[in-house]
């Protein structure tokens, strides 16, 4: 799966050129919107590689961190963009869809693949209970200014409610730092999980570092044409911007992180698939939720308010992560609900 995985992903890299190209050639926004998002799927596999084969000098658990912060970047540059043109409902859905893919389709796609080859695969409970509580502690305290909007005045959410957006945001990176110390520093032992490393590193330290930030900036450029597409993509398609942000765009910016997760429960890794998953979903909220926050200050401040289906998913999707953290082992079952459940999240958002 893998070898396929990576020729599929080196011939997708032709198509950085050519949007390079249908740029100065002024392609429609709909064209450029199509061809930057087959250029950052390959982008976001190399930065998964890069980060990957890193791990080998670091070790596995700085490592395992870099994943998940690099797997993260490209969502938080494209958001980046997104922001910078006032697309506040794609950065907000984006991050909803981010948290919603992790769990039910990455998460769900790991349990199913993974279970068909091993009938029980079964992961360390306690290190999954951490995390997957923590997770439900953040999607509460970013549920909460939403339910604000319930019983507070227009006028009053107006005038006062970005203040209260920043304060959350602020909170939430604090915890972020926490957590940090947390799992590196006060209570590591309880994130050690041995496993032989499958051969060796294939390129150099310089050249990992070297492809993770032409990858960076290359993703950096596909972005601006991404996010340049995307009302004019929306509406000759009939897409709703929730759709884009919460289906479309999560699942360009983390295919890398899909496939690894996927590869790693074929494995039998599932601690490490699992941990993709939820720990990729707890960062999202933690780190780049408040990030865009503390950005959008330099452009029009944007608050946090996701709509009701946006909180009713998240919150929905957070408690089955809790409830998949109970027994500690998964089967091909378990997985196919979860991928069900998204799909029926997909077509909600799809007719919305």
């Amino acid at each position: 799966m893998d070898v396929i995985y990576v020729k599929i992903l080196k011939f997708m890299l032709i198509f950085i050129p050519i949007s390079i190209v249908g740029k100065f050639l002024n392609f429609s926004p709909s064209i450029m919107f199509i061809l930057a998002a087959l250029s950052i799927i390959p982008l976001a596999g190399l930065m998964g590689e890069g980060t990957e084969e890193i791990s080998f000098y670091t070790g596995p658990k700085i490592g395992g961190f870099l994943n998940a912060t690099f797997g993260n970047a490209t969502e938080l540059i494209i958001s980046f963009f997104a922001l910078k043109e006032g697309l506040f409902e794609v950065v907000k859905s984006s991050i909803a869809g981010s948290i919603i893919g992790n769990i039910l389709l990455v998460l769900g796609g790991s349990m199913l693949i993974g279970g068909l080859k091993h009938k029980n695969q079964k992961f360390n409970r306690n290190i999954v209970e951490v995390t997957s509580s923590m997770l439900l502690f953040a999607v509460i305290g970013l549920s909460i200014p939403a339910i604000f909007t319930h019983t507070l005045s227009s006028n009053l959410l107006n005038t006062k409610y970005e203040g209260f957006s920043l304060v959350v945001a602020i909170v939430m990176f604090v915890l972020y730092i926490l957590s940090l110390v947390f799992s590196f520093f006060t209570h590591k032992e309880l994130y050690a999980v041995n496993y032989e490393e499958d051969g060796k590193a294939k390129w150099s330290l310089k050249k990992a570092i070297i492809i993770l930030i032409v990858s960076t900036v290359l993703i950096a450029i596909e972005s601006e044409f991404l996010v340049s597409g995307v009302e004019d993509i929306t509406a000759k398609l009939g897409l709703s911007e929730f759709f884009v942000g919460i289906i479309l765009i999560p699942i360009i910016g983390n295919a890398a992180e899909h496939s690894t997760a996927i590869t790693m429960a074929i494995k039998n890794k599932m601690d490490v698939a699992i941990e993709i998953a939820i720990g990729s979903s707890l960062q999202i909220i933690l780190f780049v939720a408040p990030i865009l926050i503390f950005l959008s200050l330099l452009f029009t401040p944007m608050t946090i308010i996701f709509n009701q289906f946006e909180l009713v998913a998240l919150i929905v999707s957070v408690l089955i992560a809790n409830k998949v953290a109970n027994d500690g082992e998964s089967n091909w079952l378990e997985g196919a609900q979860l991928v069900a459940v998204y799909l029926i999240i997909a077509a909600g958002f799809f007719i919305l």
